[in-house]
């Protein structure tokens, strides 16, 4: 069976037989039963071509890691757990968002703390200017789901729906931006999500509790893990269910 994932890959990045032969140190014909007849490279192999097309082994060839390889690298993932949000070192925030070339996406409900970085939202512009995709997602100010999650966090009646309000007003600069879509959420928010190319946090959400005082882990993404990609697919599937952001 034809491996169409692999395939897809390679044209999304533009890719050729000749380019991966040359980097994996194979022939072309190599290459293309990998594709075309679902043969499964050595790991050396694959590892070389899930970073060149930036997705992980288990993605690209779901049966070739053991289970218990899988494992080791999935916690390999997981850089440091901390206990609380608000007990990041604001070094770590600057690393990543200075750091980001490609991708920044963001789902939280209102995350005022990254407007708190007085050059956040252009560090955003000039991001999307050199061709980095920014994505972010908010709790949509307006519904049942935001206004309940503000009584659960004992923040009473409105407060987040309020909190995203204020939050907004700062992000208006980046409307009209290319590259830069902002859209709002209704689900069940688990957990908050800042993404960074290759790095993550993902900020724990716990019933009676604000986010700053949940746990925090930052992930760190392993071709083969299983961690980072099980979160990023979570921002995929609230991503489809949201609607553009207006305000």
């Amino acid at each position: 069976m034809a491996n169409e994932r692999l395939r897809d890959a390679l044209a999304r990045n533009g890719l050729s037989y000749e380019q991966i032969a040359e980097a994996t140190g194979v022939d072309q014909k190599t290459v293309e039963r990998w594709i075309t007849k679902g043969r499964t490279p050595y790991p050396r192999h694959r590892h070389v071509i899930a970073s060149m097309v930036r997705e992980t082994e288990t993605y690209l060839w779901p049966d070739a890691v053991v289970p218990e390889r899988k494992a080791r690298i999935t916690e390999s993932e997981l850089v440091k757990l901390y206990p609380h949000r608000n007990s990041i070192p604001a070094d770590l925030w600057d690393h990543l968002i200075t750091n980001a070339t490609e991708h920044v996406e963001v789902l939280v409900h209102a995350a005022i703390f990254l407007i708190e970085r007085p050059t956040f939202v252009r560090d955003l512009v000039r991001k999307a200017e050199a061709g980095a995709r920014i994505r972010l997602n908010f709790g949509d100010p307006a519904s049942r789901d935001v206004a309940r999650r503000s009584e659960e966090e004992q923040l009473g009646k409105g407060t987040l729906g309020s909190r995203i309000r204020n939050a907004l007003a700062f992000y208006r600069p980046l409307q009209g931006v290319e590259g830069i879509e902002m859209r709002f959420h209704k689900t069940t928010l688990y957990n908050s999500i800042f993404r960074f190319d290759d790095e993550m946090v993902v900020n724990t959400h716990i019933y009676g509790f604000q986010g700053a005082h949940a746990p925090a882990l930052h992930l760190r993404r392993l071709t083969a893990g299983e961690l980072f990609e099980s979160y990023s697919e979570s921002f995929e599937h609230v991503w489809k269910l949201s609607k553009p952001a207006t305000f």
